[in-house]
């Protein structure tokens, strides 16, 4: 199996912000109910096929704001030498100052610190030192496990939102203006140019459309985040009805009038 053709047509579904008489949610139902999980250290190749056990953290992670870093900072003060491979290498210069988890990209944006070709949260495979006890993979991931908390609480927005993608558009009737917050899929085409240099990417691949729940229920604590709880529990209702639909269209051998992703249709036969 492998990454299927991007730029299918995609089933969408709108309706109004139950927290804004002037906004609009429009959702991918095709992405939502699709059965993609995330597969890091169960067959993920990695972005960059020099670099198969670091998933998609090779480059470090863009905040999104300066809350998004003083978050993550709080939750890096969790972090032990048991823990964190990089545990050192993130102590701070001067007693009392940050620990140095932040550097700026070639924009001048602020990001997670690259150490030895990746993020500085990633702790690496085959790492040992003496009384480390942690495991390979995300060490903020980890920590969340640790203190039975969900990792949107511990990880940079860009790491706990990925592969949702939420974008903003504006919609004009007449003299009226609508914000439209749109909810899908991170897809390759998404990152532009640079989509193009990764070996390897998830969210259309086969072998990721493996999940036992569809995305929209994995990802619940996710798009709560995103949307707010009102709005979420309007989009699973859709999402139930739609799922309801195929699974009854195919017990009695009808033909789907609704578009499914490809990786998944693909990852079930």
């Amino acid at each position: 199996m492998s990454e299927i053709k991007p730029g299918f047509a995609r089933d969408w579904v709108e309706f109004a912000d139950p927290n804004d008489a002037e906004g609009i949610f429009k959702c991918d139902l095709t992405w939502l109910t699709s059965f993609w999980t995330c597969i890091y250290g169960d067959g993920c190749q990695g972005v960059f096929k020099n670099q198969p056990n670091a998933g998609c953290c090779t480059e470090g992670a863009m905040y999104s704001d300066k809350d998004d870093e003083n978050r993550v900072q709080k939750a890096a003060a969790f972090l032990t030498p048991e823990m964190w491979q990089f545990y050192d290498e993130a102590r701070p210069k001067k007693a009392g100052g940050d620990l140095r988890i932040s550097e700026k990209d070639e924009d001048d944006e602020r990001k997670t610190r690259r150490v030895e070709g990746s993020c500085i949260f990633l702790n690496r495979k085959g790492y040992e030192a003496d009384g480390f006890t942690g495991s390979f993979g995300c060490v903020l991931h980890h920590l969340a496990q640790k203190k039975n908390i969900h990792f949107v609480d511990t990880k940079p927005d860009v790491c706990w939102q990925l592969p949702l993608r939420r974008s903003f558009e504006t919609r004009e009737v007449g003299e009226r203006e609508y914000s439209v917050t749109v909810i899908g899929e991170y897809e390759r085409l998404a990152w532009g140019d640079g989509g193009d240099d990764f070996d390897w990417y998830c969210t259309s691949n086969t072998e990721a459309h493996v999940g036992s729940e569809p995305v929209y229920i994995s990802n619940k604590a996710e798009l709560m985040a995103l949307m707010g709880d009102g709005a979420y529990a309007i989009l699973a209702k859709h999402c139930d009805a739609r799922i309801a639909g195929i699974l009854d269209a195919q017990k009695r051998s009808l033909p789907l009038f609704v578009i499914q992703h490809p990786a998944t249709l693909a990852a079930q036969k």
